[in-house]
């Protein structure tokens, strides 16, 4: 049986991989139309972002008075762990495919991913899986929406 720590860590990071490394791709794809940039993009979201959000909550863990030293590690350790990984299987498509395709494909992956995991969060808080899925899928459209709006902006302006 996994822990409460490890649950957190772990659908924080998965949660936070998905969106951030999407949004990257996708403003960095509308912007540069590179594939090298994406993928620079994609491993060094992977690593510094990873970092950042495993140290955002094992502070965030220690500031609750209530959680063991041990539970804030596991939750640390799963949200770098669950980051690091999430984010990196978004390279795979851009290694493979041309650019366009593997922004189709990443985003396919990303909304199947975060649909399957808000499933399983709700099923265990026992809420109704169509609305938490739908919740979270509307926040990962307004997100590919706005990062390509970015980074076409980008390129348009400063270009």
């Amino acid at each position: 049986m996994i822990n409460d720590y490890i649950k957190q860590g772990a659908s924080f990071g998965l949660t936070s991989g998905i969106i951030t490394t999407l949004g990257l791709m996708i403003g960095l794809a509308a912007g540069t139309h590179s594939s090298i940039a994406v993928l620079g993009g994609i491993f060094t979201i992977a690593v510094a972002d990873a970092f950042s959000d495993a140290l955002g909550m094992h502070i965030s863990s220690e500031a609750k008075k209530k959680h063991s030293l041990r539970g804030i590690w596991e939750a640390t350790l799963s949200t770098f762990g669950a980051k690091l990984v999430i984010a990196l299987t978004f390279a795979v498509p851009v290694i493979l495919l041309g650019l366009d395709n593997a922004v189709i494909a990443s985003i396919v992956w990303g909304i199947t991913a975060l649909g399957v995991l808000s499933y399983f969060v709700a099923k265990q808080e026992k809420e109704d899986p169509l609305h938490v899925i739908a919740e979270h899928l509307l926040i990962a459209i307004v997100v590919i929406l706005a990062t390509n709006w970015v980074g076409s902006t980008v390129s348009v302006v400063f270009s």
